[in-house]
C-alpha cells in the first residue's frame, strides 16, 4: 500500500466482513525488483507463522492490491515458492503462496502496448532486461497452481488499460483457475472503495459475495 485510501479504509472494510487484514507498506522506487515482491512474500510467511497468535486460518491467507499494488499482488500469486525447509529462520521455511488474490484495476503486463510505463520503469529501471520484462508480466506466469482470483476494472481507465485485467483473466481461464471478473463502464483510475461512484462502488458487494463463496467469511 502506498496510497492511504487504498490501505487502511480497505482493511476496515474487510474487518467489517469479519476478515482480519494487514496493511503492507512495501518498498518502491528507488528500490527495484525484487524488493517489493520480497516484502509481500515475507508478509505472507509472517502472517502464516504467527497465525495462532493472530487467530487466523493459515490456509486462508489472501492478498489484495490496487493499481501497481495489484501488480505486486498478482506477481505474489504467480511467483511464489513453498519455502526453504533448510532455512535458518523459521519464517523462511513457510510457503509464500497466497490462497486468494483480489486485484483492483491492476497493472498486470509489462507489455508496452497496454502496460503502464511508470510502473514498469519504477519496478525494472529505464532499460530492463527482456527476461525480467517477461517474468514480471503476470499473465505470462500463470500456471495451474495460481490462486483463485477476483478482479475489477473500469473500461475507460485512462491510466491502466482494462486490457490488463482481461489478459490475466484470460490466462486464468486457460488453466481453469476459478475467477470473478467485473468491468464497469465508467470510472477514473484510483477509485479505491469508489464511494464517489455509486455504480462502481458495488464492487465491494460483489467481492464480499465472492469471499463468502470461497469460505473466507459467513457474514451476510
Amino acid at each position: 500500500m502506498r496510497a492511504y485510501h487504498e490501505g487502511e479504509p480497505v482493511a476496515q472494510w474487510l474487518n467489517s466482513l469479519g476478515i482480519s487484514a494487514f496493511v503492507l507498506r512495501y518498498r518502491v522506487a528507488p528500490y527495484l525488483y525484487p524488493c517489493a515482491l520480497n516484502d509481500a512474500q515475507r508478509a505472507i510467511r509472517t502472517v502464516r507463522l504467527r497465525a495462532e497468535e493472530y487467530r487466523i486460518d493459515p490456509d486462508r491467507v489472501g492478498i489484495l492490491g490496487f493499481s501497481a499494488g495489484g501488480h505486486l499482488a498478482s506477481t505474489t500469486g504467480v511467483l511464489f515458492d513453498q519455502g526453504d525447509p533448510e532455512a535458518a529462520e523459521p519464517v523462511d521455511r513457510i510457503s509464500s503462496r497466497p490462497d486468494a488474490l483480489i486485484l483492483c484495476y491492476p497493472v498486470i503486463t509489462m507489455n508496452d502496448e497496454v502496460g503502464h510505463e511508470g510502473s514498469k520503469r519504477n519496478l525494472l529501471g529505464v532499460r530492463p532486461d527482456e527476461g525480467l520484462v517477461e517474468r514480471l508480466s503476470s499473465e505470462l506466469q500463470v500456471t495451474a497452481d495460481t490462486p483463485q482470483t477476483f478482479l475489477w476494472h473500469t473500461s475507460d481507465d485512462a491510466s491502466v488499460p482494462v486490457e490488463n485485467s482481461l489478459l490475466f483473466a484470460a490466462a486464468l481461464s486457460r488453466y481453469n483457475i476459478p475467477f470473478d471478473l467485473h468491468v464497469y463502464t465508467h470510472g477514473r483510475h484510483g477509485l479505491g472503495l469508489a464511494e464517489e461512484e455509486p455504480f462502481v462502488a458495488i464492487w465491494t458487494d460483489a467481492c464480499a459475495s465472492w469471499l463468502r463463496m470461497i469460505g473466507y467469511t459467513k457474514n451476510p
